[in-house]
């Protein structure tokens, strides 16, 4: 454990393994601790009751933590039949409780119904705002909000195994603001029943998986035998395939005092080489087009600024300063 001194300036990804019992923020600050790291957050909250892949970001990675929290998510978690809990989770109280257990036919039915953008009501116990309080806050004072359904997208689910009658274990992919304990409660009703997750593991968000996260007790021994740094993984891993601005010196230096750089005659006729970036063998992120928006300017290798191009105006959307 690193000794009480003052924080510095600390650059990229640390890709957690969340254990049980732990708030996201709880877990950040621990290593945040442990780095000494001036700037830090995390691209997606978990529930102390969920575990599984938290990513960290310290110092300018934070820039691009929006753009990882849009990427897709995945999730395996256990929904246990015949109860329906306040929080749809293990940890709030029995509010209704059924009989009836589904086959695995009946759930393997019901399971396209949730593909595709669908409509999904929050649970009470959430961290969305209602007339500016939290939505948890006003169910533990004894008035759960009535939150409105929004739509969240699901790519892929699938029923994993059946180990018993009481519960049943699945995986689905999902776009930003899913609430896979709304999606137990969901699909317990369609099957005419109750249920709550009674396990959640998250293990997948955007470039990041399950196999590269790192414990807490495997960061408290690096941090111990001084090889904590190696932890940290590049900003650009954080770029979630999205497109790259390969760009010169001059260029560079424009968009680091914010001014607009002109592309006009360049895009499609300079090299795209991304092959730094292919670590995990990846797709190649995709090359820049006048009509691809958002990308991240880099020179040598080095991320400069998220930039937005208009029009083959490249605009400054947040500078990096790495």
């Amino acid at each position: 454990m690193r000794s009480s001194s003052p924080r510095r300036p600390v650059h990229g990804w640390v890709i957690l393994d969340k254990p049980l019992g732990l708030t996201s923020t709880q877990a950040l600050g621990r290593v945040r601790y442990l780095l000494g790291a001036a700037k830090a957050g995390h691209a997606g909250t978990l529930d102390p009751l969920a575990t599984g892949l938290l990513p960290l970001a310290f110092g300018e990675a934070t820039k691009l933590i929006p753009y990882v929290m849009d990427a897709p998510k995945t999730y395996t978690f256990t929904v246990r039949w015949g109860e329906r809990r306040s929080t749809d989770d293990a940890e709030g109280e029995v509010l209704a409780t059924s009989a009836a257990r589904p086959s695995r036919s009946e759930v393997d039915a019901v399971l396209p119904r949730f593909l595709g953008t669908i409509l999904q009501t929050p649970p009470a116990f959430s961290a969305l705002k209602v007339a500016g309080k939290r939505a948890y806050a006003l169910a533990r004072a004894g008035a759960p909000p009535v939150l409105p359904p929004r739509p969240v997208t699901l790519d892929q689910l699938e029923c994993l195994d059946i180990a018993d009658r009481d519960t049943a274990r699945f995986r689905v992919v999902c776009g930003q603001g899913t609430y896979v304990r709304s999606l137990a409660r969901d699909l317990a009703e369609a099957l005419g029943t109750q249920g709550f997750v009674a396990e959640l593991r998250r293990t997948q968000v955007g470039p990041f998986r399950e196999e590269e996260a790192l414990s807490l007790e495997v960061l408290n021994d690096q941090a111990a035998a001084g090889t904590l740094p190696q932890a940290l993984r590049p900003l650009v891993e954080g770029w979630n395939g999205l497109p790259f601005l390969d760009i010169t010196e001059g260029e560079a230096q424009r968009l680091q005092q914010g001014q607009t750089v002109d592309l006009a005659g360049r895009i499609g006729h300079e090299p795209f080489d991304s092959s730094e970036l292919n670590v995990r063998k990846d797709p190649a992120p995709p090359p820049l087009s006048p009509s691809s928006g958002i990308a991240l300017a880099r020179w040598a290798g080095n991320p400069v600024a998220v930039v937005r191009v208009v029009q083959n105006q490249v605009l400054v959307v947040r500078g990096l300063c790495v």
